[in-house]
């Protein structure tokens, strides 16, 4: 049976947890990562009720998009709920895992559920993230370029966008003297040697350059490897916040909203009227996202889904984007069945459930 550790690795493979925001508390919360998975609960917030959930069906590890903890625990004396979920959950063998801000900034994500669920396409990330991305030089045989290049792609080096395998090679004259000690794939110790070889530059996210390394070595010929790694500010159009894309057709204001509450199955929006009533091009953000108005208007959104917007943020839109304020709870909740989809592809062996525990603190009358 899978390991705790093995659904961990996983899920951050998809959505590594370098990408959280510095607010965040993505990863294990609680549990031991090396035990067997009995079952897992997927859930869009970790409470006491949903832990009696993974009780009764037998499961040990709780994935939560939300995390139960976002600052440290001073003290476990159960005073309030998120001490008591935590209390609970150590009692009774269960590790809660979060996957928050980290899944909402990859592509495939958070965002991308909501875009899915209201029809969007030609999907692209609406305020891609700079920093994430390194650059790797090597130096190797021109004889071995191509066979060294492939597997420092394998590992996922060379990926632009649409574009997979690019990479810049340049032909030079590589020289070294190995000395008494050394055990040269080409050349004789003690003699100055000059190889024909090939600079070459591959771009990588930052979180891969462990495996992105191990491949150079494995597969380069030399017994001592020649490379260079820099940090760059390029941005990384993969990663980051938000989505936007288009609809199929344009929609006017009124027919967009009957669409928005039937495809994401909630009774109430607010929203911002919108003078030139022609909705295509679709801003999202899961959760939170007053912050990304500015940037859905600069990127020709004539509407912006999301929530927890406060009421002056909502004069902003000035009548030249719909802001459409679904709630927190109905913005995210189908994070469950992303997540859920993620697991069943790789471990089939495994039960996995949706909770049926319905945590939106806020109710409606």
């Amino acid at each position: 049976m899978p390991k705790i550790n093995d659904i961990i690795r996983f899920l951050e493979n998809i959505a590594p947890s370098s990408y959280q925001e510095s607010y965040d508390n993505s990863g294990l919360i609680t549990g031991d990562s090396s035990a067997e998975v009995t079952g897992v609960l997927i859930s869009l917030d970790c409470i006491e009720s949903v832990v009696d959930e993974a009780i009764s069906k037998n499961c040990n590890l709780i994935v939560a998009h939300h995390p139960i903890v976002f600052g440290g625990l001073k003290r476990l004396t159960g005073k309030n709920y998120v001490e008591r979920t935590v209390i609970k959950a150590i009692k009774n063998d269960i590790a809660i895992y979060a996957i928050h801000t980290n899944l909402d900034n990859v592509l495939p994500g958070v965002n991308n559920m909501i875009a899915q669920k209201i029809g969007l396409s030609n999907l692209n990330i609406l305020a891609p993230r700079q920093g994430t991305l390194c650059k790797l030089e090597a130096f190797i045989p021109q004889e071995n370029t191509d066979e060294v290049l492939d597997a420092i792609h394998n590992a996922g080096a060379g990926n632009v966008g649409n574009y997979s395998q690019c990479s810049f090679r340049v032909l030079g004259t590589g020289t070294f003297k190995p000395n008494q000690e050394a055990n040269p794939t080409i050349g004789t110790q003690n003699q100055h040697e000059y190889v024909e070889e090939h600079k070459v530059e591959v771009i990588f996210p930052q979180h891969l350059q462990g495996a992105v390394l191990a491949a150079l070595k494995k597969a380069h010929p030399y017994e001592e490897v020649a490379y260079y790694i820099q940090h760059i500010a390029n941005t990384n159009q993969a990663v980051g916040s938000g989505i936007i894309g288009k609809l199929a057709k344009p929609m006017t204001s009124q027919e967009f909203l009957a669409h928005l509450k039937d495809s994401m199955n909630v009774s109430v929006v607010k929203y911002t009227p919108l003078k030139d009533d022609k909705i295509e091009t679709v801003a999202v953000c899961g959760g939170a996202g007053s912050f990304l108005l500015k940037t859905a208007k600069a990127r020709g959104a004539q509407a912006f889904i999301s929530a927890d917007f406060k009421y002056h943020e909502f004069f902003d839109a000035e009548g030249k984007i719909m802001i459409a304020d679904i709630g927190h709870y109905e913005s995210e909740v189908f994070t469950k069945e992303l997540i859920d989809g993620f697991l069943n592809e790789k471990f089939a062996n495994i039960a996995t459930y949706l909770s049926e525990v319905n945590t939106n603190p806020v109710k409606y009358f």
